[in-house]
């Protein structure tokens, strides 16, 4: 399926480790996935348990101390396939790549933006790097993307540092850069943290209409199970480092197979159904990375462990588009699989 032209990124089989104070935190250990061109892909979970680090190494943002230990990243481009993995973090193909082709909105916008340069030069520079823009129209598009994104007088704001935004607006400062060149891949990692639900609404309408317009392939990082309800085509949910349970919207959301998956939807209180509904919280916390329980790493706080759970299980595709990694998922199965 990997060379069909749907399909924008595949990972295959990815580990991503940190070495601390002569200590390896395997954060993401083993992952798979495949994003699809006018698709949303969807990554949940708890956190710590390797979304944020799964995004940074397909961008090759990686801190000095960690490195891609084995595994694929292919970028399927309009020129062919190319291997991310294998490319030096900074080198001229990687920068040419990173912001034009595969984009990314950061979690945290305060710490993304350079307080010492306006937010009209900083978007400006991603449209000098990447397009054959002349000054002039940079700075009619940079105004055109911050009014997309609800700014009001961006004629005004563009000249403003980061400083002189809200939370809210320095995060739509930070959504506008990344959507600025079209990127064939948009990498959310939780883009709407600080926004207000009307503005969140805002950001994910004009994630969509990218979406369309472009046939942009999109990877959202998120904790919010309605957003993965209203916006996903496919869910892949991570805990420590693995993806438990993958497979499409309809699928992990009405039938979820793996014990994590369904602790994780039995926690969320469901609107409309008042203060007397039975919200079931996880049991225990996320282990510690360095001190990792053998076996299935979820088993600790399981109300479906057995003895088999020592053992790591293996991934099991269910059908072409389901997969998890549980020793009891048939189970959980609807009738019929």
């Amino acid at each position: 399926m990997s060379g069909q032209p749907e399909v924008a990124l595949s990972v295959k089989d990815l580990k991503t480790y940190f070495y601390t104070n002569n200590r390896c935190n395997k954060a993401v250990n083993g992952v798979s996935f495949e994003i699809h061109r006018g698709k949303t892909l969807c990554i949940v979970g708890e956190s710590g348990c390797g979304k944020s680090v799964t995004a940074a190494t397909v961008m090759q943002l990686l801190p000095t101390l960690s490195r891609i230990e084995e595994g694929s990243i292919t970028y399927y481009s309009d020129d062919g396939p190319i291997e991310i993995e294998k490319l030096p973090r900074n080198g001229r193909e990687m920068r040419a790549i990173r912001g034009s082709e595969i984009a990314m909105i950061f979690q945290d916008p305060m710490t993304a933006l350079n307080p010492v340069y306006t937010i009209g030069f900083q978007i400006g520079e991603s449209l000098k790097y990447h397009t054959d823009l002349n000054r002039k129209q940079i700075r009619e598009r940079t105004i055109e993307l911050l009014r997309d994104m609800g700014i009001s007088l961006p004629e005004m704001r563009v000249k403003d540092y980061p400083h002189a935004y809200s939370g809210g607006m320095r995060q739509r400062a930070m959504i506008a850069m990344a959507m600025s060149c079209n990127p064939k891949i948009l990498i959310a990692d939780e883009p709407t943290t600080a926004l207000d639900v009307t503005i969140q609404a805002q950001i994910f309408e004009l994630m969509d209409k990218l979406k369309a317009e472009h046939d942009t392939a999109i990877m959202l990082i998120t904790h919010d199970m309605g957003v993965v309800a209203e916006l996903a085509d496919d869910v892949a949910v991570m805990y420590m480092g693995n993806i438990v349970e993958a497979g499409t919207v309809d699928q992990v959301l009405r039938h979820p197979v793996h014990p994590y998956t369904r602790a994780l939807l039995s926690s969320i209180p469901v609107l409309g159904k008042g203060k007397d509904q039975d919200i079931q919280p996880i049991p225990g916390s996320t282990p510690d990375p360095y001190q990792r329980p053998k076996g299935c790493q979820f088993a600790p706080r399981c109300t479906h462990r057995v003895e088999a759970c020592d053992v790591m299980p293996d991934e099991v595709n269910i059908d072409d588009t389901r997969r998890v990694m549980c020793w009891r998922y048939q189970e959980f199965l609807p009738d019929g699989g």
